[in-house]
């Protein structure tokens, strides 16, 4: 059954809306019958986008709408709700997907992590308070999804930042789930959206055709509406290459750092490579 904020006639906003996920995720809302906003910071993309998207809506042109925003700026989000709400009336669905990831290095430059966290990080959070408050007010049933990564779980080496972003973002989504479960006659639920590999120009490094082991877009959007339907909070996707029993040998393992009091990352580490590679095959 499907979730009544994904009915006919309701409103989706999804950020990072003009390529990638975020694009096939605005044109399965629109196949939904359902108003979408699509929102980023390029004009050029937000109108192929709104061409693409119109092609899939079931109710026409009518029912998208485009808005560039700069998801880092508190009042350009708040300038996207208020937006969102004259032409619709309503927001159904948030979808916190705009996301960066131009690479970082741990002494790198501060103006690439401010850039990284302002979008990844601040992107979302921006998005979650403004849109919020409205949601809860209309008395029905909501959806926010925010857009994660697993490098924010397991924080392998090689890109701090985007690990850093990341990994606020899953404990920002868990404290607003728990905050919007124990809101009183709120139905608005949160959801963490974790893809796997997805060949996306975010992925792309390049690259023209879609490697092997790579999800596309569109089977990821599928995946997560599916799982959002179900009613999981942690939305954790498997692609080609990696099955959902390894994420979760992965991730059980960078938990067992802690609790072991083993080296941070110690997955990455020598000495600790036959012990991994056991436990992965437990």
């Amino acid at each position: 059954m499907s979730h009544p904020a994904l009915s006919p006639d309701q409103t989706a906003v999804v950020t990072g809306g003009a390529s990638g996920i975020g694009l096939a995720a605005a044109k399965r809302f629109a196949a939904r019958g359902m108003n979408v906003c699509i929102a980023d910071v390029d004009d050029a993309r937000l109108r192929e986008a709104a061409t693409q998207v119109t092609a899939e809506a079931t109710r026409g042109g009518a029912a998208i709408m485009t808005a560039k925003v700069d998801v880092g700026s508190r009042d350009s989000v708040a300038a996207l709700e208020e937006a969102v709400r004259q032409r619709f009336g309503a927001v159904d669905v948030l979808m916190n997907n705009a996301g960066i990831q131009p690479g970082s290095r741990m002494f790198g430059p501060e103006e690439t992590w401010q850039r990284i966290l302002g979008v990844n990080l601040w992107g979302i959070i921006h998005g979650s308070q403004v849109f919020a408050p409205g949601m809860i007010a209309q008395g029905r049933p909501a959806l926010i999804i925010n857009t994660g990564s697993k490098q924010g779980i397991t924080t392998p080496p090689g890109d701090p930042a985007y690990n850093v972003s990341k990994a606020g973002v899953k404990a920002f989504t868990e404290a607003l789930q728990h905050e919007l479960r124990n809101t009183r006659d709120c139905q608005v639920t949160a959801h963490l959206f974790i893809p796997g590999f997805v060949f996306t120009p975010l992925t792309a490094n390049g690259r023209v055709e879609k490697p092997a082991a790579a999800w596309t877009p569109e089977q990821t959007v599928d995946f997560m509406l599916e799982r959002v339907q179900a009613g999981d909070f942690y939305v954790l996707c498997p692609d080609n290459d990696v099955p959902r029993a390894l994420d979760e040998r992965r991730i059980l393992w960078a938990a067992g750092d802690i609790v072991e009091n083993r080296p941070p990352l110690s997955r990455w580490h020598a000495d600790y490579a036959e012990a991994f590679a056991a436990f992965v095959k437990q």
